[in-house]
C-alpha cells in the first residue's frame, strides 16, 4: 500500500505546544457511526454506553532525554526500549561518536557504557546504575522527552501536563496522548453514566516519533515496545459489553493479545503495525488523538474506521481549527 495515501497538508499553526486547561476542555470529533459532530471531551459520558469498558494505558513517561560528554564532545541520547536492569536502546546524536567500549558521562557519577551499535542512530548503552537507581538517576539529570514537532525543551509545567491522570508505571518514552484529556470530574461523570475502566501497561516507545520514509507500507519496520495485560484486567475486557480504548497504544497492546478466546493476559513485547484490511478483533471503539500524515497512527485509524472517511474527518477538523498532535484534540471512532 502506498504512503502517499496517507498524506495530507496539516498547517503548522495548528500544532500546539501546550494543552488545553482543563484537560476535558479540549475539543472532541465525534464520529461514531453516522456521526460527525463538533463536541468537548466533557461530553463523552453521553456518547458512551452503560457497561462500556474503557481501556487505558498506565504507563509513565520517563525524563529519557540525556546530555552527555563523549570526552569533550557534546552527546544527546533518548532512551527508548528497556532491554535489562542497567541496559536501555537509544537513539544518539551525533552517533557517530559512539563505538561499542565508548563512555559517556552524564554526571560525576553517572554514566553509560556503549555495548552495541545499530543502524540510523541507534545504541545501546549499559548505565553504572540499575532498577530503582537507575530512575533516580534519570529523574535527576534526564528530561522529558517532548515531541520533536514541539520544537522546545520540557519544562516544569510538562512534568505534569505530559502525565496522563491514571499513569503508575515507569517506562514509556512518549506518552499515551488520548489518556491526557481525563480529569477527576470527568472519571466522575463516566462512573455515573456506568461506564467502568481497566487499565494495561505499554511503554511508548520513541519510535512513534519516526517518520514512514519508505514508499510502501510493506516496507516500513515498527520498533518493538512492551507490554503487559494482566489476567484480571483480560477477564474485565472479554467481559464488557463494548471495549472502547483510549489511545492507540492501549488498541495495538488488545490487538497483539487477541486470540480465539478473546483478549489473553500477555507479557512481552509488540511491533503490531496496522494498516487498512485489517481485522478487528478486540476493540469496538476508539478514543484518540489527531495523528501526523504519513504516520503509521493515522494509518491505524484509517484501518479501524475507513480511509475516506479519516480523510474528510481530517479535512473538516483542518478547517474547524482543531489542535492536533500530542497536546492537541481528540475524536471518538466507530467502524
Amino acid at each position: 500500500m502506498k504512503v502517499d495515501l496517507f498524506d495530507f497538508v496539516l498547517p503548522p499553526e495548528l500544532i500546539p505546544d501546550r494543552p488545553a486547561c482543563p484537560r476535558d476542555s479540549s475539543r472532541l470529533l465525534d464520529l461514531r457511526a453516522g456521526q460527525l459532530a463538533d463536541r468537548v471531551m466533557r461530553d463523552l459520558p453521553e456518547l458512551l454506553q452503560e457497561g462500556d469498558l474503557l481501556v487505558f494505558n498506565d504507563t509513565r513517561v520517563i525524563p529519557a532525554r540525556l546530555k552527555g560528554l563523549k570526552g569533550g564532545s557534546k552527546v544527546e541520547v533518548t532512551l527508548h526500549q528497556r532491554i535489562g536492569p542497567a541496559t536501555w536502546r537509544a537513539f544518539a546524536r551525533p552517533a557517530k561518536k559512539l563505538a561499542p567500549g565508548v563512555r559517556v558521562d552524564f554526571a560525576p557519577d553517572f554514566f553509560a557504557e556503549v555495548t552495541d551499535k545499530g543502524q540510523a542512530g541507534e545504541v545501546t548503552l549499559t548505565f553504572n546504575r540499575t532498577d530503582s537507581a537507575l530512575m533516580q538517576a534519570l529523574e535527576l539529570y534526564g528530561v522529558l522527552p517532548l515531541p520533536p514537532y514541539m520544537k522546545r525543551e520540557a519544562d516544569a509545567r510538562d512534568r505534569a501536563d505530559y502525565q496522563t491522570l491514571l499513569a503508575a508505571r515507569d517506562g514509556a518514552v512518549a506518552a499515551p496522548t488520548a489518556g491526557l484529556h481525563f480529569t477527576p470530574e470527568l472519571l466522575a461523570a463516566l462512573d455515573a453514566r456506568g461506564v467502568n475502566r481497566t487499565t494495561v501497561t505499554l511503554h511508548v516507545g520513541a519510535g512513534t516519533f519516526l517518520p514512514v520514509k519508505v514508499e510502501n507500507t510493506r516496507d516500513h519496520v515498527m520498533h518493538a515496545e512492551w507490554g503487559e495485560i494482566t489476567s484480571e484486567a483480560a477477564a474485565a475486557i472479554n467481559a464488557a459489553k463494548r471495549v472502547v480504548a483510549v489511545g492507540t497504544t492501549s488498541l495495538r497492546l488488545l490487538e497483539s493479545a487477541t486470540g480465539a478466546d478473546g483478549v489473553c493476559a500477555f507479557s512481552g513485547e509488540t511491533s503490531i503495525f496496522i494498516t487498512p484490511g485489517y481485522t478487528f478483533k478486540a476493540v469496538d471503539v476508539l478514543l484518540t488523538n489527531f495523528h501526523l500524515p504519513r504516520s503509521t497512527l493515522f494509518m491505524l485509524v484509517c484501518a479501524f474506521a475507513g480511509t475516506e472517511r479519516m480523510k474528510d474527518a481530517y479535512a473538516h477538523a483542518i478547517a474547524a481549527g482543531y489542535r492536533f498532535y500530542s497536546y492537541g484534540d481528540a475524536c471518538l471512532l466507530e467502524p
